[in-house]
């Protein structure tokens, strides 16, 4: 039996703009098992960046119950959430979100730094990872040191480096060329196989058909899943 790790039931998310309700997410539902890869595809203003704040606990739903581990987010308090994100939740984002006077190691480091990890551990989890993603000899390097591709895999060894349940990839190709792009993806698809569960956000169908799963999001509803064989 596949282990769920994500379940969203009747996820909606509603703003009020000029005194007008406008509903972003409609009656969103959604599980994702334990080693699934899978791509939420939708155009811009489709409700996908909200869909994955909320995946992410960045934000929470207007109605609706969300299940991640087992554990029922939308009732937690920010203090909550942020434990939440950070034991459950790898993020990599477009635009790589390093901060630029850290070494690569460093920028690797800040999140177990917040888990409370002890310096030498943190360090050793630090260089695997950056081993892992290819930059072993770019450990001291900053990021304007690093090409666009290496920023985003120093990214991808800070999401991975606390061991998350969930690698949350938002256009993770979205700044790159398309070659670098390709070899990111071949990254991602190298995390799916040792059993990494990976939800990614994208607009780019030639991305997403990288999935195993492809759900498609427009007007704030999820319209039709596609599966791999």
């Amino acid at each position: 039996m596949n282990e769920q790790i994500l379940n969203m039931q009747g996820i909606t998310k509603t703003y009020y703009m000029g005194g007008e309700e406008q509903i972003v997410l409609n009656q969103i539902n959604l599980i994702v098992n334990k080693g699934d890869f899978a791509a939420i595809l939708g155009p811009s203003g489709s409700g996908k960046s909200t869909l994955m704040n909320i995946i992410g606990c960045l934000d929470s739903p207007t109605s609706g119950n969300y299940y991640l581990s087992n554990q029922k987010v939308d009732e937690l308090d920010e203090k909550e959430l942020a434990i939440i994100r950070n034991r459950e939740i790898g993020f990599v984002f477009q635009q790589f979100q390093l901060l630029p006077r850290l070494t690569a190691i460093q920028n690797v480091e800040l999140p177990l730094i917040y888990a409370g990890v002890p310096e030498r551990d943190r360090r050793q989890r630090a260089k695997e990872m950056l081993t892992k993603v290819g930059l072993g000899e770019k450990m001291q390097n900053r990021p304007n040191q690093l090409s666009g591709g290496q920023q985003q895999r120093v990214a991808i060894a800070r999401a991975m480096v606390t061991e998350p349940t969930i690698l949350l990839a938002d256009e993770p190709t979205g700044a790159l060329d398309q070659k670098t792009g390709q070899q990111i993806m071949q990254l991602f698809h190298e995390l799916h196989e040792e059993g990494r569960t990976i939800i990614m956000i994208t607009h780019d169908i030639e991305i997403a058909n990288h999935a195993k799963r492809i759900v498609r999001i427009l007007d704030g509803t999820l319209r039709e899943e596609y599966v791999h064989v």
